[in-house]
């Protein structure tokens, strides 16, 4: 396994993971203009010459905003996401992010589990965040900033 940054020819493979997992998911597009923008971090998890899993963040201010996180279902459950996270946040770190913030699903118990082994705490709920279906997102932050 390795974790490295993602690059354009990942693109295809990030976003047939990203239809597969999420309801709403980004286009192809939308990763190419935030893979580009430089306060922005992708990361990619390769085994056996495939992308099986992605994260990322878009830098503002100290604060990272983790706004995508996906492994293929078939590899989920293997710490893949805990051990891609870590290093996107030292990553993130090593370029001066203070705090991450995320959004996840209310009902989606094992991210929230994830998150918190990862030292994320809740801090609040935003209603109807998620349009499809329609479900609240619960805010979590790492060392949140005071």
């Amino acid at each position: 396994m390795v974790i490295r940054d993602m690059i354009d020819t990942d693109i295809e493979t990030v976003y047939w993971i990203e239809q597969e997992t999420f309801s709403d998911p980004w286009s192809k597009e939308d990763f190419q203009t935030s893979s580009k923008d430089k306060n922005n971090h992708y990361l990619v998890v390769e085994m056996d010459n495939n992308v099986i899993a992605y994260c990322g963040y878009w830098g503002i201010a100290g604060e990272g905003y983790i706004y995508n996180v996906a492994v293929k279902e078939e590899y989920r459950k293997q710490k893949i996401g805990y051990l891609m996270l870590q290093e996107l946040i030292a990553r993130g770190r090593s370029q001066g992010i203070k705090t991450f913030t995320l959004e996840v699903r209310c009902s989606n118990e094992a991210a929230i589990r994830l998150y918190k082994r990862l030292g994320f705490v809740n801090a609040g709920v935003r209603k109807d965040f998620y349009t499809r279906p329609k479900e609240d997102a619960l805010i979590m932050w790492l060392d949140p900033i005071q």
